[in-house]
């Protein structure tokens, strides 16, 4: 399948051939959102914890007679139903991630690719290099792709420092290089810039 390769003043510069098994399969919507769980739950830090009985200051030994005191008996002053006592069955320090299989993972990501070609949401850029790194310079030739966010990936060879700077200041505008490609950040953005030399980077990655 073949896509218009843009520029950065978004003028047609060619075309651009792309593997139709990365991004022009079936779309699954469950396995993309397994994908955007699994993210979330491997993000989460998990360091919630309250004392438990063992942990709560407080006497272990009974604190009244067991019988001729008139109270409820009690074997401690460390229970939940005492002021000061310990939780019950609050949370502990835990990890929250769970595995999903490497077919799993590729597959969601082509799904997402995929999904974003159906909506006419990826663009396919010849190179990210710039003139300068004015954060002007750089909003105005974004006004002209007409996009709320983006996402601009890049190749291993690296981003031009005049774009890392000029885009750093631009609210909901993120660069990323294509070995960190992810689900969660391709279905934030309204639009997802792709440098020319990244599609076969990806292409291989996902193969």
């Amino acid at each position: 399948m073949k896509k218009q390769l843009l520029n950065m003043k978004n003028d047609n510069v060619g075309d651009i051939s792309l593997d139709k098994s990365i991004f022009g399969i079936k779309v699954f919507p469950d396995i993309i959102h397994q994908y955007i769980r699994y993210q979330n739950a491997k993000s989460r830090q998990g360091s919630h914890k309250t004392k438990s009985r063992s942990e709560v200051s407080g006497r272990a030994k009974k604190p009244f007679s067991q019988k001729g005191t008139g109270n409820a008996r009690q074997g401690s002053s460390k229970p939940p139903n005492f002021r000061g006592g310990a939780v019950s069955m609050g949370p502990v320090v835990r990890d929250h991630s769970f595995s999903l299989n490497k077919k799993e993972k590729k597959l969601a990501l082509k799904s997402a690719l995929s999904s974003k070609i159906l909506e006419d949401k990826i663009i396919f850029i010849d190179t990210f290099k710039i003139d300068n790194f004015k954060t002007k310079s750089l909003n105005l030739k974004l006004k002209k792709f007409d996009c709320s966010s983006a996402l601009f990936i890049y190749s291993d060879d690296g981003i031009d420092n005049n774009f890392k700077l000029a885009s750093s200041n631009i609210p909901k505008v993120s660069i990323l290089n294509q070995k960190g490609l992810n689900v969660k950040d391709i279905i934030l953005y309204d639009k997802i810039f792709i440098e020319q030399k990244s599609v076969d980077q990806i292409t291989k990655r996902l193969s």
